[in-house]
């Protein structure tokens, strides 16, 4: 069985103002473009309410650092109280959501994903003194970029939705 080494644990983003769903989406998406992540939309739904529309989905982006070691992340959406509303930007109506946003953040390293040291009790063995003594610098490393990678898209997320202030 693959193991897994959770990194960031429920680190959640709350935000209630302003905001664009579609751009909020696409900044997101095109951080994991430029970082080499393959992103898997695990489930999405929207829900409409007398008080506005709750919108809700989840992705599960992941990116291969080596043979042995992926980086793995998990990000609830959860937008509710959603209500369109057009803004006065810069001379121009654009059309933006007003409610509340609660992201949550997940990341966590899984090691040996292909499943080859598990078939045989001896390469489990084999393989948990060698995670333990020889690789473990490299282990660290790889734990240091999945909190560095999952921070900078907290930040990145933070800083779009802070600007989104009128």
């Amino acid at each position: 069985m693959a193991e897994r080494r959770i990194v960031v644990d429920n680190l959640q983003l709350e935000y209630e103002g302003l905001f664009v769903v579609n751009e909020l989406y696409r900044i997101m998406d095109k951080y994991f473009r430029e970082k080499g992540f393959d992103k898997f939309e695990k489930r999405s739904s929207d829900r409409i309410f007398k008080d506005g529309k709750e919108l809700e989905f989840e992705w599960e982006p992941w990116k291969k650092i080596s043979d042995y070691a992926k980086e793995v992340m998990k990000i609830n959406f959860l937008f509710t109280e959603m209500k369109d509303v057009e803004v006065i930007k810069n001379n121009h109506k654009v059309k933006m959501q007003q409610g509340k946003v609660l992201i949550i953040f997940f990341s966590y390293l899984e090691t040996d994903w292909e499943h080859k040291w598990e078939a045989i009790p001896i390469l489990y063995f084999i393989r948990t003194l060698f995670d333990q003594y020889v690789y473990k610098s490299h282990l660290d490393h790889f734990y240091t970029l999945t909190a560095d990678d999952t921070m900078h898209l907290y930040n990145i997320a933070q800083t779009y939705l802070n600007m989104q202030k009128v």
